[in-house]
């Protein structure tokens, strides 16, 4: 399994972007600011996009790529690109912003035979098979109707938290999993922020590092959603929060090739 990281900031400037996620470049988990990564012909080749909620950093350049994916008057017979999603994340987006008055809506294009977007419903605990990748939706704690996925191959399981707060459904589901190679969770504010954190439905360094003791599996850890102006404070509480954990701020442009291996356990 290949993940690239093109966007993993909570906010734009200076060379970040916000939360987008290819594997093995076919498949993209979100579709925030980082998607303006790609070029034209690496657009191309997404077939399927998998989102965890409708907030602006996590969907800002959807309705631009499903442009550049698809010419309608050119490319109208290409096979369409898949966004998948809870069904009140696309009740959001097919009622503000693929709804002719901010966006086309490219699932119905007039004067195009073969539509160039297809909407696909998901629900918490179901299991979807895309590009020989078996994921899991997984429900956390990130309103409204936030998920995370739980993403696997022969050569690993890699887990994306989304945007939440301190839940046990997460952790739950990832402790029934036999492996986990690697973690993508999201840290977006710093200790002293803890109030706003937890109003905003997001982590801290702190409330991450409690909730991590729920998990049976010692993965490595992506951190990401890390907000700009608080990036390095949270860094460095990070380090004073995981000192046992083999962790990473996860960079733009990063990418990842992962190997089979044996995953490890927390020995209880």
């Amino acid at each position: 399994m290949r993940l690239t990281v093109l966007g993993c900031c909570g906010g734009i400037g200076g060379g970040r972007e916000t939360t987008a996620f290819l594997l093995n470049d076919r498949v993209l988990i979100d579709a925030g600011t980082g998607v303006s990564r790609l070029t034209s012909a690496q657009m191309q080749d997404i077939e399927h996009v998998l989102l965890t909620h409708a907030h602006m950093d996590h969907i800002a350049a959807l309705p631009m790529l499903v442009d550049a994916r698809h010419d309608p008057y050119v490319n109208g017979q290409a096979a369409p690109v898949a966004v998948h999603a809870c069904e009140a994340t696309l009740e959001t987006l097919q009622t503000h912003i693929f709804n002719w008055m901010v966006w086309p809506d490219f699932s119905r294009l007039p004067h195009v035979q073969a539509p160039v977007l297809r909407w696909q419903g998901l629900r918490v605990g179901q299991h979807v098979h895309l590009c020989d990748l078996n994921i899991e939706v997984v429900g956390v704690n990130h309103p409204p109707d936030g998920v995370g996925f739980i993403v696997s191959a022969d050569d690993a399981v890699v887990a994306f938290s989304g945007d939440t707060t301190s839940n046990s459904h997460l952790w739950a589901r990832l402790n029934a999993r036999d492996r986990l190679d690697y973690l993508v969770v999201e840290c977006a504010f710093p200790d002293a922020s803890e109030a706003l954190a937890r109003a905003s439905h997001h982590y801290c360094p702190r409330l991450l590092a409690q909730d991590l003791r729920q998990l049976r599996h010692r993965p490595r850890l992506g951190l990401t959603h890390f907000k700009p102006q608080y990036a390095e404070t949270i860094r460095q509480e990070c380090a004073q929060w995981l000192p046992d954990w083999r962790w990473e701020v996860l960079q733009p442009g990063q990418v990842m090739d992962f190997e089979p291996r044996q995953s490890e356990l927390l020995v209880a």
